[in-house]
């Protein structure tokens, strides 16, 4: 039987990336099979080393010096520590991207032409190379010189503006995501492409440039709001935990606490009425369509709230669930983590660490059947594998680059 391996077992790449977009972006590839070598300041290293505290703790409990920031999104890598801004460590790249199949790189616009470390002067060198740059605006268009950051670029692209409870309730306003979501999406999509781009090399045998921006991924992921705006003309609005499309689709208070109703369809939304014992609000001409909810909407949810009120959270839960309504809990980090189904999924590993003897890290969602994710190395510390690299490319001799 023919031995199968990880997906991008025989791809190199050259991280030149630091902080969550274009990291976010490598740790992907890298759990699919991928040699990632990430390229490091030799004094401080990517950014996220020192975003903290929490630290990784050692055995004896003191603070180690990697960041929970930065053991988010650096497994299954090596670290290089070189100079770029030398013209030593700059060669050495150079020489590193002859022998790369993707070289990934996330600064300003032009940042790395003045190294020669920019497209345009690799793909003389290695012309089958896939070069994805990561940006806030792209490589083109009046903002493209500018920096680009997940808070700002979570305003400027829309999803504040839909984002936290309606301005006329209390507490309303503009509201950012409680992770760096532009950032993820971009790495997300910057790894999609780079696949995409090896699958093609494969016929042409040549790479190309892949222009990643910030803004144009964050303003992709919305989705069906961009939709309801270019069909309506209508620019959606802030609606808290309500959905804009779907009714009754949101937090509810209950006896003791607060749990989620996400009712996706009519046939659900009246056994949800049957479990609430109003079986008619399933049949009511105001309501039997979602449509017909979406236009009544705030004269049902004063309905529903009421009755949501009579029943315990777990109460309502389990009745609903039971039926197939679409229902959960709100959860803190904590009570996700024990929750039965995550710990069977095992989303919480843990690796080998040569400070803490041990480090957690969260599970990759890419479940493949028969080419299973393999947690092969925890984040490395700065410069790890600098003279192991070296001696792999036949350029030991530079070590001190």
């Amino acid at each position: 039987m023919t031995q199968r391996h990880s997906p991008l077992h025989d791809i190199k790449v050259l991280d030149l990336s630091r902080v969550l977009a274009g990291p976010w972006c490598t740790q992907n590839l890298a759990d699919m099979g991928a040699d990632v070598i990430k390229v490091e300041r030799p004094n401080g290293g990517d950014d996220t080393r020192g975003w903290g505290p929490p630290f990784l703790k050692d055995e004896n409990g003191a603070d180690t010096s990697e960041a929970a920031y930065y053991l988010s999104t650096n497994r299954n890598k090596r670290s290089i520590a070189i100079d770029i801004a030398s013209q030593e460590g700059a060669d050495l790249v150079r020489e590193m991207a002859k022998r790369c199949d993707v070289l990934v790189e996330n600064f300003k616009v032009g940042g790395l032409k003045k190294y020669g470390l920019d497209y345009e002067s690799l793909r003389k060198i290695n012309p089958s190379l896939i070069y994805c740059s990561i940006t806030g605006f792209g490589h083109s268009g009046p903002l493209a010189h500018l920096p680009g950051y997940d808070f700002m670029i979570q305003g400027m692209g829309g999803l504040m503006s839909i984002t936290g409870e309606r301005d006329d309730l209390p507490g309303g306003g503009p509201q950012k995501a409680g992770v760096a979501v532009t950032d993820l999406f971009t790495g997300m999509y910057a790894a999609l492409a780079i696949v995409g781009a090896v699958r093609e090399r494969d016929s042409s045998g040549l790479g190309q440039h892949i222009d990643m921006s910030l803004l144009d991924c964050h303003v992709a992921m919305l989705a069906n709001q961009n939709l309801n705006y270019m069909t309506s003309g209508v620019a959606p609005k802030r609606a808290g935990n309500a959905h804009q499309n779907v009714v009754p689709y949101q937090v509810f208070a209950s006896s003791d606490g607060h749990l989620i109703v996400a009712i996706g369809n009519d046939s659900q939304y009246r056994a949800y009425c049957n479990v609430l014992g109003r079986p008619e609000l399933g049949a009511h001409a105001d309501y039997a369509t979602n449509s017909q909810r979406l236009k009544n909407r705030v004269a049902l949810i004063k309905l529903l709230e009421a009755i949501m009120l009579t029943r315990t959270r777990d109460e309502w839960i389990e009745s609903l669930q039971r039926v197939g309504v679409p229902c959960g809990p709100i959860n803190t980090l904590d009570q996700v983590f024990e929750n039965p189904q995550v710990k069977d999924r095992e989303i919480w590993k843990t690796m080998p660490h040569p400070l803490a003897g041990s480090v957690p890290t969260t599970a990759s969602p890419i479940r493949y059947s028969e080419t299973p994710v393999q947690y092969r190395m925890a984040p490395p510390l700065l410069g790890q594998h600098t003279r192991e690299i070296l001696e792999e490319l036949g350029l030991e001799d530079r070590a001190g680059s």
